[in-house]
Formats: structure tokens, C-alpha cells, sequence
């Protein structure tokens, strides 16, 4: 588990982390999002030691990283793919890492065939490929395998095999019962990964949620319904807290009744359907929503359009 209590993290007068109190627990895909600037790095770096916070505290399982006794056997993390030699083959690098932590030879092994490198682990990090880099990042992060692992923007450079590997990969772990942080700036991949959600803007906790309430509280739902009637239909499904509107003559979106209790309706109306969609809103959407306020960097839509 890692514990933030209070991290404030300034370089200069610069605020990368502002109050930050939130916990990362074990048993769940955490997915640790925000828009570039946000301080989630930063908080990654403070987690593993890296650096040093102005005010607050970070635990993991209780203790500062400087404290733990065998860091690589506690913590995992994959911060920077390319921190590798380019000069040592990826089966060298792993084994000095191993020795380093007094790690048996055959966790590298391991570590190499878990992240698809077996073939190619007496070749040259120098020659890899980001993919490859990253792939060798995963299984630094695993050598020791750690109860806690910490891993930013792991799927940057993964082809669509290496980003459905990571995401079975994280899920594993969590299932395990580990503690599982992971960033990413690809909503899609979060949407389908993670179990809970924690978004920075600015440096300061924006939300702290599942997955589902970060949608339901961003977005809401709502149900596409189809039918060769919709002036029959309409009538039926309207009352308080019920939201239509028809896009494209046929189509009704309804917000505040559920696609069974439209189908129930229309049933008992003797009216036919012909599409009963429930549509949830993207996990992008919501992320936009959520950080609108706090983006960084920011495109006017005006001027791409006449770009």
C-alpha cells in the first residue's frame, strides 16, 4: 500500500505537487491520470525516493522507501525505460541489478521470458527498440518481485500485442493482491484496465474514484432507442428527471430510466424496437470534463480548424 499524506513537492516556485493526500491500496489497477504538468511523475519520483518532498509524507507499507530494508523486494518501478547501458545486453543488466539486491540469477530468467525478451536478452540495449526498452523496463520493475509496483506510461511504444500484454500483465498483479500505480495518457487503455482512478490537476487530487463513478459523476448514461414509432414512444418514456432528444428521425437518447425499464414500457405499448443501446460516457470525456480547468496546454479548436 502506498500512503500520501500532505506531499507538496516545489521546484523553485514552481508547485509540481500541491497537498496531495490520497492512497493507493493492494488488490486493484489504480490508474494515476492528469494532464501533462499535473505532477504525476513527480509523485512517482517521491514514491521511489528519487526525490524529495518539500512538506508531507509517502509510505510504502508503512515506511519511507529509505527505510526499507531490500527496496527492490518492496517496490517496483518503471519511471524511465531507457536508464539501461546501451553497452550491456538486457540478460547483463538484469543480473547486475540482481546481485546489487542479493536477487537469485534465476529471477532474470524469469523476468525475461514474463516480458517476452528471452530471444533477444543477449542482445544490446543500445539496439532495442522503444517497445523492446519499455518491455525491459516492465522487467527491471519485476525482478524483485515486489509487492508494489509503480509503473508511468508503461504502454508508450508497445505495439497492440505489448499494450494487451501490460494490461493483462497489471490485472494479474492486482489479482495477486498487489499494489498496483499506473499512469497513462491513452483514456482508452485506462477505461478497460484500471479498477479505481486517481486524477492531479496542477498538481492537486481532483478525483479519487472507481472507475464507474468517475464516469457516472463526469457524464452520466444513457440509453440509444430505435423504433419505427417514436412519436408513440416518446409520450411513454417522458416524466420528471427524464431528459429526450432525437438526433436523426427514428433515434431517441434517454437519460434517467434504464434500457429495461424503456423495453418494459414499450412492451406493455405493443411498440416495436428496434435498437435498445445503453451508452455509458468515455472515460476521455470524462478526463476532459474533470480537467478542464487545469490543462497546462491548451489548443484554441478555432485555430486548429483554420491550421
Amino acid at each position: 500500500m502506498i500512503e500520501i499524506r500532505g506531499l507538496t513537492k516545489r521546484y523553485g516556485d514552481r508547485t509540481a505537487v500541491d497537498d496531495l493526500t490520497v492512497t493507493i491500496r493492494p488488490g486493484r489497477v489504480t490508474g494515476f491520470l492528469g494532464p501533462n504538468g499535473a505532477g504525476k511523475s513527480t509523485t512517482m519520483r517521491v514514491v521511489v525516493g528519487l526525490d524529495r518532498p518539500t512538506a508531507g509524507t509517502v509510505l510504502v507499507d508503512g515506511r519511507r522507501y529509505a527505510d526499507l530494508p531490500a527496496p527492490l523486494r518492496a517496490v517496483g518501478a518503471l519511471l524511465e525505460a531507457r536508464s539501461a547501458h546501451p553497452g550491456r545486453t538486457a540478460r547483463d543488466h538484469l543480473r547486475l541489478l540482481a546481485a546489487t539486491a542479493g536477487l537469485p540469477r534465476s529471477r532474470v530468467d524469469v523476468v525475461l521470458d514474463l516480458a517476452g525478451l528471452a530471444s533477444v536478452a543477449d542482445r544490446r540495449v543500445g539496439g532495442f527498440s522503444l517497445g523492446m526498452g519499455q518491455r525491459l523496463g516492465v522487467a527491471t520493475a519485476l525482478l524483485g518481485d515486489p509487492a508494489t509496483v509503480v509503473l508511468d506510461e508503461p504502454v508508450n511504444g508497445l505495439d497492440p500485442d505489448g499494450v494487451l500484454w501490460i494490461r493483462t500483465l497489471t490485472r494479474q498483479l492486482a489479482a495477486e493482491g498487489r499494489t498496483v500505480l499506473v499512469s497513462s495518457h491513452l483514456m482508452s487503455e485506462m477505461a478497460v484496465t484500471a479498477d479505481h482512478l486517481v486524477v492531479l490537476g496542477r498538481g492537486r487530487l481532483v478525483a479519487d474514484e472507481p472507475v464507474a463513478d468517475v464516469l457516472q459523476r463526469a457524464g452520466g448514461s444513457s440509453v440509444r432507442v430505435r423504433s419505427p414509432r417514436p412519436a408513440a414512444l416518446a409520450p411513454l418514456l417522458a416524466g420528471d428527471g427524464v431528459v429526450l432528444s432525437s438526433p436523426e428521425h427514428g433515434l431517441i437518447e434517454v437519460q434517467g430510466l434504464s434500457a429495461a425499464e424503456i423495453g418494459d414500457r414499450a412492451g406493455r405499448a405493443g411498440i416495436t424496437l428496434h435498437e435498445l443501446t445503453p451508452v455509458s460516457a468515455s472515460l476521455e470525456e470524462a478526463f476532459m470534463d474533470l480537467t478542464r480547468e487545469d490543462q497546462e496546454y491548451r489548443t484554441d479548436a478555432r485555430q486548429e480548424a483554420l491550421a
